[in-house]
């Protein structure tokens, strides 16, 4: 049974960072592109970043680009979300998600999801 268990939500004001990180068990992560996305109270889940299983690729939503940053360490089957100079607007709950396909921003082509973590940034 694969497993995705996000951490590292907490709350913060406008101008700081944090790092989500996303745990992968029961499958090889190097199997996988990963992704992650994004609700806010009342949204749809939006996609805010996903890395090839390789790492050469990389794609961001443009409200994030600069900001955000999407790694991977394959060797300890876990996924980074480095955000900094984070704005009251990414207030949302983060969820990262396994794909074996090649697209990476519809939430229907990723196998695997994570329960998702909090992140409320105060202005």
């Amino acid at each position: 049974q694969v497993q995705l268990v996000e951490s590292g939500g907490g709350s913060v004001e406008a101008g700081d960072s944090l790092r989500l990180t996303c745990v992968v068990s029961g499958r090889a992560l190097s199997s996988l592109g990963m992704g992650w996305f994004r609700r806010s109270p009342g949204k749809e889940r939006d996609f805010v970043a996903f890395i090839s299983w390789t790492g050469t690729q990389t794609h961001y939503t443009d409200s994030v680009k600069g900001r955000f940053t999407i790694s991977r360490d394959n060797s300890k089957n876990t996924a980074y979300l480095q955000m900094d100079n984070l704005k009251p607007e990414d207030t949302a709950d983060y969820f990262c998600a396994g794909t074996s396909r090649s697209t990476w921003d519809v939430p229907s082509d990723y196998n695997f999801w994570g329960r998702g973590t909090q992140v409320t940034v105060s202005s």
